[in-house]
Order: structure tokens, then C-alpha cells, then sequence
């Protein structure tokens, strides 16, 4: 992020700038305009901004009702967010294990779920949640076909996929709605918290519109519902419009360029992401798979003795997280997760980094793994 402000310095102080002297700091014009480029750029009608990712999912779950008694369906490897949404509201959320080479929900996994939940009959499958990880769509092929199937609704939960594709659609697209998150380290990241969420459906994004906001009527001192406050402030909308154009510009494509670095040096070193045929990934992180954790820790002290961040996303899965304690669940159930949660490791990845920077991470690796 250094890097990057160093370089649209000027661009980001005077957008900055401009708020601070126009003094419309909750809902100035900047908002309305990001929203209606980010539209145009996912591909759909309609952006709600609000105040972060993760409200940006509850608000959905607000709209359509999921409440005490309902399952939502929820990948097993992802940040707390995805499920902890679920049970804000009441409901279950049921964890899937997921795909050892993608690292997505597996649908196979998923459908099994379903009418595991649909035998018992305690709970009523309502949504399904897949998420992007670390910039790379789920396949939304099948889990819109099993959507269909039980009659399903699908929140694309983008918060990591932002400018990624599938088949040639943008990340944030699919789904009967779609969420991402601002955060700085997201792959379009403000300089604090934000969130937006993505729909073609008109009367959603009113009643989305509504329940931001208190849930007004038509104005924010008529309240025709219970709602909540969350807007995206002025000052990050006005660095993400300065941001989104060099995103579009530049950013995705570097960021596959220093992708395909990465590939090229490591291979036959270490198990480097796997990007299916007809995928487009933002990478929002760039992440490796050892063979053991013993491995990954030795590896990774390594890297942090030469001076080299690294991170490990995530170290406890889901159906194992304290917060979800009340939650019954066979451990068995989730091997490659387990597994996952041992082994990976995300190195440097964003669009600035140079292809001397890639190689010295390649080379501490190189010689970490002899």
C-alpha cells in the first residue's frame, strides 16, 4: 500500500482534498459515482456501498429474512465473517468442506449437505454462500445448478474476488447478490473499512437501500423498517474512485504478471496455485501448499529471518472456531480443510512488487526446501 499511495500520491491528496472542502463527508457526490462505476464494471445494475464487508452480508441476510431455524451453507475454509453473518441473525450455518486444489466450496461436498440437512428436517436450507478465495471465483456452474435444484438462494460472498472472473464474467456478478469488502489488504482496498454489495434485482437494492440507513422510507426521518447504520463515508469513497482506475488501468494485470513469475521460479519447488481453464484470478493473496506443518513453520521462520512477510490464511477452520462451539460437527468431515489449515502459506503478492522482489522470495524458498 506504500508503494501504491507513493505512486497516485497526487491523485489520492487532491480527491482527498476535495471532500475535506466540500465538507460532505457522510454521502457526498463520490459515493454515487463509485457506486455507479463499480456496476459497470462487475456488471449489473445496481451498488449499495455500506460500511463494510461483513454488514454488507448481514444486510443481505436482513433482506431475506434467514433467521432461527434456517441453514445457510458456508465453505469450512474462509475467514470468520462468512458464517459468523449466519449466526448473527439466528441461523445455522452449515460448513462444506472444500476443494483441495482451488480451495473453493466443493459442490459435490455441498449437494451432500443439502440433503443431509433435508433427511433430518430441523432445518430449512435457505442460501448458499460460496466464497472467492485469495482472488479466484468458485464454479458457479454447479453451485447454481444445485441453487436450482433446492431452490436456493446464492450470496457470492466477493470480499477476496474482486476482479476475478469466470467465464469471461466478473467476480461479484453471480448469485441473486454479490458483497465484497474495501479493506486495505483487498484487492480494491480504501484506506479503512467499506463494503458494497451487488444485485440486478430492483426491488433488493431498494429495500437494501433502506435498511442501511436506519431503514428509512423517503428520507432518513421517515423509519418504515428496523435497520442499521452503515454507509461508506466520502473521504474512501473519493481514494477508491482514484483507486478503481488504476486497478482497472494496470493492478489485475500486474498482479497475474507476478503470478506467472512466481510459477515459472517455484515449480517443481513447491505446490503453487492452480488456476482452472476459464478463471481469472485477483489474487488477492498468493498461496502455496507444503507437504507438512512442520514444513510450512520451517519455511516460513525462514522467510521471516531474511526479512520476507509471509502469512498463513487460515490456521483454524471454521467448524473448529470457539464461536461456532454450539455447532455439531464430525471432524472427519472436513480432511482437505484440516489439512489446508496445516500446510499453506500466502507469500508477498500485490502489483507492485518487482520481478527482483520475486526473485529473492524464490530464492529463500529455493534454498529453504534443499
Amino acid at each position: 500500500m506504500k508503494a501504491q499511495y507513493k505512486r497516485y500520491k497526487g491523485e489520492i491528496d487532491t480527491a482527498i482534498q476535495e471532500v475535506l472542502l466540500e465538507a460532505s463527508f457522510i454521502g457526498g457526490k463520490q459515493v454515487g459515482i463509485l457506486e455507479k462505476r463499480l456496476a459497470e464494471y462487475v456488471g449489473v445494475k445496481h451498488c449499495i456501498s455500506c460500511a463494510n464487508g461483513t454488514e454488507a452480508m448481514t444486510l443481505l441476510m436482513m433482506a431475506w429474512d434467514i433467521k432461527e431455524g434456517d441453514a445457510v451453507f458456508v465453505p469450512d475454509f474462509t475467514f470468520f465473517s462468512t458464517g459468523e453473518v449466519v449466526a448473527f441473525r439466528g441461523a445455522s450455518p452449515v460448513f462444506i468442506d472444500v476443494d483441495k486444489d482451488t480451495f473453493n466450496i466443493d459442490p459435490l461436498k455441498l449437494e451432500k449437505a443439502i440433503e443431509k440437512v433435508l433427511a433430518e428436517g430441523r432445518l430449512v436450507p435457505r442460501v448458499i454462500i460460496p466464497v472467492d478465495l485469495f482472488g479466484l471465483p468458485a464454479d458457479y456452474s454447479e453451485i447454481e445448478r444445485i441453487a436450482n435444484k433446492y431452490d436456493l438462494l446464492i450470496l457470492e460472498d466477493g470480499a477476496q474476488g474482486f476482479g476475478g472472473s469466470f467465464k469471461g464474467k466478473k467476480a461479484c456478478s453471480f448469485g441473486h447478490a454479490a458483497t465484497t469488502s474495501f479493506f486495505p489488504a483487498k484487492p480494491l482496498g480504501c484506506y479503512g473499512d467499506g463494503g458494497a454489495i451487488f444485485t440486478d434485482d430492483d426491488d433488493l437494492c431498494a429495500l437494501l437501500s433502506s435498511y442501511k440507513v436506519h431503514g428509512k422510507g423517503s428520507n432518513k426521518y421517515d423509519n418504515v423498517r428496523i435497520g442499521v447504520n452503515s454507509r461508506l463515508d466520502t473521504i474512501q469513497a473519493a481514494i477508491l474512485n482514484v483507486k478503481l482506475t488504476a486497478f482497472i488501468e494496470h493492478e489485475l494485470d500486474d498482479v497475474n504478471r507476478i503470478y506467472e513469475l512466481y510459477n515459472r521460479g517455484l515449480d517443481g519447488i513447491v505446490a503453487t496455485p492452480k488456476i482452472p481453464e476459464g478463471y481469472i484470478s485477483s489474487f488477492a493473496q498468493y498461496t502455496i501448499k507444503l507437504e507438512s506443518k512442520e514444513q510450512r513453520d520451517g519455511l516460513q521462520a525462514a522467510l521471516k529471518e531474511r526479512g520476507i512477510p509471509s502469512m498463513i490464511y487460515y490456521i483454524k477452520p471454521m467448524h473448529r472456531q470457539e464461536g461456532f462451539s454450539m455447532l455439531d460437527y464430525n471432524d472427519k468431515d472436513f480432511e482437505v480443510t484440516n489439512k489446508l489449515c496445516d500446510t499453506v502459506l500466502s507469500l508477498p503478492m500485490h502489483p507492485y512488487l518487482t520481478e527482483g522482489d520475486v526473485e529473492r522470495v524464490v530464492s529463500v524458498l529455493e534454498g529453504a526446501m534443499r
